[in-house]
Parts: structure tokens; C-alpha cells; sequence
């Protein structure tokens, strides 16, 4: 609904940014034609001016002639009275046409020049109005369309911190039951070994209770290696003695002995340097969650695991030859590389999926030191 919306918000800010555009260039025609009517009034005006100058010297001309004429009536025909009298009148019509004329052209090119500045300021105001809406429609088209992207993005996030919390319980029912089935119930047999140790000896003597402290040893030793798996799955000891190289050489060639012919590949990359403890658990938790994918989604005969550290960053590259997928289509329910991203972003650092179906997964880790 977000994405219709915004979308018909978009063709309406378009449309009127057209209208907009329309009224300016229409504004513009007019300017341009009023310019030049202005240019004729202003030529108009001049000649005018002229002509008005002009029967200005010939009216007073024609008034000097007719006053000499009326002082001198005597001197001067009948007929030669009446052509002074009407050249005279005909030059002051003409100068008073003339004036008007001249003051019909100084109106007229006032209000040229009145709607020649009020066409400017519309022709300005309309360009500033394209200019905002493309801004806008620029902010709709590239910002607000990653909405309904954002929205999602929060959705699975929060769905991801829902997954988190029953990934947590099911962690202490899956720990719960790994120590009720294994040590728990392996110190419960060493307690009731002990106790039948106590009657064979009593009643069979040394050498067979010798006999039964040997399986008892032996059951010592297993509940110490299931204890030392559990604490290797929940944080490899060795993560905070030897370091991240070293855990992970020692996790892969472990996981190697019981993943039913996968092969694990590990190359290192320069100074097998010491890391910050945030640093070395995350990659860990990275390297462990690619290679878990790997054995458990992509089917894959071989994984090969790389770590180059610099001295301002370190690269980690997780390849496999299983399956493959598609990047871009979501799964429901998996939230994997959500979690993953999520490090990453945490170490303000980069990952890079590279798959298709058919052709494996490569993973490229990248986080700056």
C-alpha cells in the first residue's frame, strides 16, 4: 500500500512539475512577444516625437503668419486671409492628434513594461518551483522508494530478535538434555561403579576390583570428553589461550573427522598475530556459521576456509562446492546471513555473498583492524 501510494504521489508531483513547466514556457512565448511590441511602441514613440517637434515649429509658424496676416488684413487678400487661417487650425489638430498619440504610447508602454516585470517574476517563481519539485520528486525516487525496503529490513530484524530469544532457550533445552544424556548420567554410573567396586573387592578381591577401576577410568574419560565438546560448542577454550588462527585450524580439522568425507581446506595469510578477544570471537562465530551452512544446506565434498591478516584490516573467504542458491530470494524463516550481517556490521566490516544454484557459495569477510 506504501509503495501505491507513494507511487501515485510521485505521478502527481510529475504531472504538476509538466504543469509548472507548461505555464513557464507559455509565460515565456508571451514575454518574448510583448518584448517585441515594446521595441515598436518605443520606435513608435520616437517618430512621434519627431513629428510632434516637427508641426510644433510649424504651428508656431503658422500662428506667427496668421498674426501678421489679422495685423496687416489690408495688405492681404480674402483668399490669402483664409489659407493663413486654416493652415494655422490644421496644424493645431494635427499637434494636438499628435500629443494624444505620443501620451497613448507612453501608456501603453507602461504597462509593457509593468507586465514585462510581473511576466519576469512568474517566469523566475516557475523556474524555482521546477527546480524544488525535482528535488522532491529526486528525494521520492531514490530516498522514500527505499521505504517499503527499510520497513521489511526492520520486520526481519525484528523477527531475527524473536529468533534470538527461542534460539537461547532452545540453546539451554539442547545443552539441558546434551548434560542430563551424557556427564550427568555418566557421574551417575562412575557413583554406582564406585559402589560396585567396594563389593567386588570385598567379595572377589583386589585383582578384579583393579578390573572394574580400569572402566571405571575409562567412563571417567569419556564424561570428561563430553564435557570438554560441550564447552568447545559453547566457547572454544582455546579461542582465548592460542587465538583465532589456531582455533580455527584445530575446529576444522575436528569437524573434518566427523562430517562423512567433507574435506576442509584452511590457508593463512601472513603475521598469525594475536587479535582483539571481539575480533577473534566474531570471525569464529563467522567461519563456524558459513561451514555449519555449508555441511548442512549445500551438500558440499569441499570447503576451503581463508584468512589473510593485515595490518589494517583482515579478510576471511569461506568457499564451498555444494549447491549453491540464489542470493537474492529469501527464505522464510532463515535468518543465517541476517545474523551474520549483523557481526559484520557490528565490527564495521563487509560481507559479500557470491552464489548461484549449481555452483557453490563464496563468502568474503572483510573488517577493518
Amino acid at each position: 500500500m506504501l509503495d501505491i501510494i507513494l507511487g501515485k504521489m510521485i505521478d502527481t508531483v510529475d504531472q504538476s512539475k509538466s504543469d509548472i513547466f507548461e505555464i513557464g514556457e507559455q509565460t515565456r512565448n508571451d514575454y518574448e512577444s510583448l518584448v517585441k511590441e515594446l521595441s515598436q511602441i518605443r520606435e513608435k514613440i520616437t517618430t512621434v516625437i519627431y513629428e510632434g517637434d516637427d508641426l510644433e515649429r510649424r504651428s508656431r509658424f503658422a500662428r506667427k503668419r496668421l498674426a501678421e496676416v489679422s495685423h496687416h488684413f489690408k495688405n492681404f487678400s480674402e483668399e490669402q486671409v483664409r489659407q493663413a487661417y486654416e493652415t494655422a487650425h490644421d496644424l493645431q489638430i494635427q499637434l494636438s492628434v499628435n500629443r494624444q498619440e505620443e501620451k497613448q504610447l507612453r501608456s501603453r508602454r507602461d504597462e509593457l513594461e509593468r507586465r514585462l516585470q510581473s511576466m519576469l517574476d512568474t517566469i523566475e517563481r516557475a523556474e524555482n518551483l521546477v527546480t524544488q519539485i525535482s528535488a522532491v520528486l529526486t528525494y521520492l525516487n531514490s530516498d522514500l522508494k527505499q521505504m517499503g525496503a527499510a520497513l521489511q529490513d526492520a520486520k526481519q530484524k525484528q523477527e531475527f530478535g524473536i529468533q534470538i530469544i527461542e534460539a537461547q532457550e532452545e540453546e539451554r533445552k539442547r545443552l539441558s538434555r546434551e548434560i542430563h544424556d551424557g556427564p550427568a548420567q555418566l557421574m551417575a554410573n562412575v557413583l554406582m561403579r564406585s559402589d560396585l567396586i567396594e563389593r567386588v573387592y570385598k567379595d572377589k578381591g583386589a585383582q578384579e576390583a583393579f578390573l572394574e577401576i580400569k572402566s571405571l577410568k575409562k567412563m571417567v574419560r569419556s564424561a570428561l570428553s563430553e564435557v570438554r565438546r560441550i564447552i568447545y560448542d559453547l566457547r572454544p577454550m582455546a579461542l582465548d589461550d592460542l587465538g583465532l588462527v589456531p582455533t580455527l585450524r584445530k575446529y576444522l580439522s575436528s569437524i573434518e573427522e566427523y562430517s562423512n568425507g567433507t574435506k576442509l581446506l584452511f590457508n593463512q595469510i601472513g603475521e598469525e598475530s594475536r587479535l582483539h578477544p571481539k575480533y577473534e570471537v566474531s570471525l569464529f562465530r563467522l567461519v563456524q556459521e558459513s561451514v555449519q551452512n555449508a555441511l548442512k544446506h549445500a551438500q558440499a565434498t569441499e570447503i576451503s576456509v581463508k584468512v589473510e591478516i593485515r595490518q589494517d584490516r583482515i579478510t576471511v573467504v569461506i568457499k564451498d562446492n555444494g549447491k549453491g542458491f540464489d542470493p537474492l530470494q529469501k527464505k522464510q524463516g532463515s535468518f543465517g546471513f541476517i545474523g551474520m550481517r549483523e557481526r559484520v556490521e557490528l565490527l564495521a566490516g563487509e560481507m559479500t555473498v557470491n552464489s548461484k544454484p549449481g555452483s557453490g557459495t563464496l563468502i568474503m569477510i572483510q573488517v577493518p583492524l
